[in-house]
Formats: C-alpha cells, sequence, structure tokens
C-alpha cells in the first residue's frame, strides 16, 4: 500500500494513523530521554590509563600473501 492509497478503508486509514501515533510516541519518549541524560565525561581522569591492546592473529591464507608481496608480518 502507498501513501497516496485512496482505496483504503476509513477503518484502516484509522488503525494507520494509530499505529503511527504509537510508534512516534514511543520515538519521542526515547529521544527526550537521551536529550535529559547527563553528557558523557571529556576529563581524562575519568577513563583508564592502560587499555590492553588485542592481539591480531595473521592467518596461514594472509601469510602467503604477505610473502608473495614482500610483506614482513611477524
Amino acid at each position: 500500500m502507498a501513501s497516496y492509497d485512496d482505496l483504503s478503508t476509513v477503518s484502516q486509514m484509522h488503525d494507520d494513523c494509530t499505529a503511527t501515533r504509537s510508534t512516534l510516541e514511543r520515538h519521542l519518549a526515547r529521544a527526550a530521554g537521551r536529550a535529559t541524560r547527563p553528557a558523557p565525561s571529556i576529563l581524562f581522569a575519568d577513563y583508564p590509563r592502560e587499555v590492553q591492546k588485542r592481539d591480531i592473529e595473521v592467518g596461514e591464507a594472509a601469510q602467503r600473501i604477505a610473502n608473495a608481496l614482500s610483506l614482513h608480518l611477524d
């Protein structure tokens, strides 16, 4: 059904309007809740100083490609 569909019955259009209203109310409530939350801190002291980096595993196929291109992946 398109937004310009005039063949809908009055009850179908009413149901569409009701569904749209409830969806918009949910989105508005969620947006209002997010707008009133405090902003995240931008202070350096609020973040950990040491963050472990993830290990990167180089697979066999990637190793073969790197060797073929004369790249050194250790």
